[in-house]
């Protein structure tokens, strides 16, 4: 399966790294994140590919993905969410090949993973 970034990504992704500019980074959420909003009687809009979810206090856009299994935001747009309503997403969050070790490292500096013999790649 080819994990490469597409076009788009990569020009977005390219701006966010050469400008230090985390605010564009995308964060995935399972869809699933949505249904408290729309049992709420909160409004969600969308088109074929984003979305937005605009509550009294605050709103949300966000990508849709192919599928729609999944829903992205930027990091940015998440940290203007009210901490309880980062808490919500944060629990939705899509499940992506990431290396688990290397997620507890940052969990914990200095720590020592036993994760097999280093080699070269």
């Amino acid at each position: 399966m080819n994990h490469e970034a597409g076009p788009v990504a990569r020009v977005l992704y390219g701006r966010m790294l050469t400008n230090s500019d985390p605010e564009k980074a995308q964060v995935a959420f399972v869809a699933a994140v949505l249904e408290k909003y729309r049992d709420a009687g909160i409004t969600i809009k969308r088109t074929n590919t984003v979305g937005r979810v605009s509550a009294v206090a605050w709103k949300l856009d966000f990508g849709i993905s192919p599928g729609e299994e999944t829903v992205h935001a930027s990091l940015g747009a998440l940290f203007r969410l009210p901490e309880s309503e980062r808490q919500h997403w944060a629990a939705h969050l899509a499940d992506l090949p990431f290396s688990e070790n290397y997620l507890k490292m940052l969990l914990h500096p200095g720590s020592c993973v036993d994760d097999g013999d280093t080699r070269d790649w």
